[in-house]
């Protein structure tokens, strides 16, 4: 078990302070330029880790999709936007030694069997599991295989698909994360109050994955119990890309941590006291 596996197995989880994710996805739009400014960001920040996306494009895509004409970028089809936006191995070879040299852990949601064997060449040190996967039984199994921590979004899904993914991945690895798979997510549409149920009907942690306008919602979410948060965050929310608008830029991000690791400090630890700056107070206020 390497270093960066045993801190993810520590710090993940109930008893600890809550673990923060940036999600990088793939809002670098294919450069190595711009992962490392958006590590650079996250580091600065206070994040815990950062994470990316891996795909096999002939496995995740149909060639009918892949033919489908979208304009952007990287060309006029599908399949010129989603091999645009992949990283191979230097890429992530590239990546996993900036994240050494700046001391944070990252990770992948990966999409697909072949990209699970892909990224553990890096050894990294959790998997995720992408909403839109959690019903996908081998990449469940694959990603089990691996023995390492396990994230899983729960965007779109109903309460019998993730009972039947927790039976395949067990709970002793996994932290599950609460999640509402639209890009922003209105604020009608995030049902936190699912976050203590969760915690009830489970017996592993529990997380939030966030795609909401603002930061409120993600703090309000570790006051019902998140051990740990994941958001998309990004240079410029007018950068081009799918999923720019619902990330945070670097000041939100930094205000978002913040107030997050503010939050133990201000539920404090439940045993009513008179605290000694309210002594010389209560003197001067109180008559009876």
């Amino acid at each position: 078990m390497t270093r960066e596996v045993k801190i993810a197995n520590k710090y993940i989880g109930d008893n600890h302070p809550c673990f923060v994710i940036a999600e990088i996805g793939i809002n670098h739009n294919g450069s190595l330029e711009n992962a490392k400014k958006l590590i650079d960001m996250a580091k600065s920040c206070g994040c815990d880790a950062v994470k990316f996306q891996k795909r096999t494009i002939e496995l995740v895509y149909s060639k009918e999709e892949l033919k489908t004409p979208r304009q952007s970028v990287f060309g006029e089809t599908n399949e010129d936007l989603k091999r645009g936006l992949e990283f191979g191995f230097e890429e992530y070879q590239a990546i996993d030694e900036y994240c050494k040299k700046k001391n944070i852990l990252w990770f992948v949601s990966c999409w697909d069997t072949k990209s699970v064997d892909f990224i553990e060449q890096f050894n990294v040190c959790a998997h995720k599991i992408s909403s839109a996967c959690l019903t996908d039984i081998e990449l469940l199994k694959k990603v089990k295989s691996t023995k390492k921590p396990i994230l899983l979004s729960t965007g779109m899904s109903t309460l019998d698909e993730i009972d039947n993914a927790v039976k395949i991945l067990g709970e002793e690895n996994l932290v599950i994360f609460h999640c509402t798979s639209t890009y922003p997510s209105a604020n009608e549409e995030l049902n936190l109050k699912v976050i203590p149920y969760l915690k009830e009907k489970y017996s592993c942690p529990i997380g939030f994955s966030g795609h909401e306008k603002g930061i409120f919602p993600t703090e309000a979410s570790v006051l019902l119990g998140a051990c740990a948060v994941e958001r998309h965050i990004t240079l410029d929310r007018t950068m081009w890309g799918s999923d720019q608008s619902a990330s945070l830029e670097m000041e939100g991000l930094r205000k978002m941590i913040r107030d997050i690791r503010n939050i133990p400090v201000i539920l404090g630890d439940g045993k009513k006291i008179v605290y000694e700056n309210e002594i010389p107070i209560k003197k001067k206020l109180r008559k009876y």
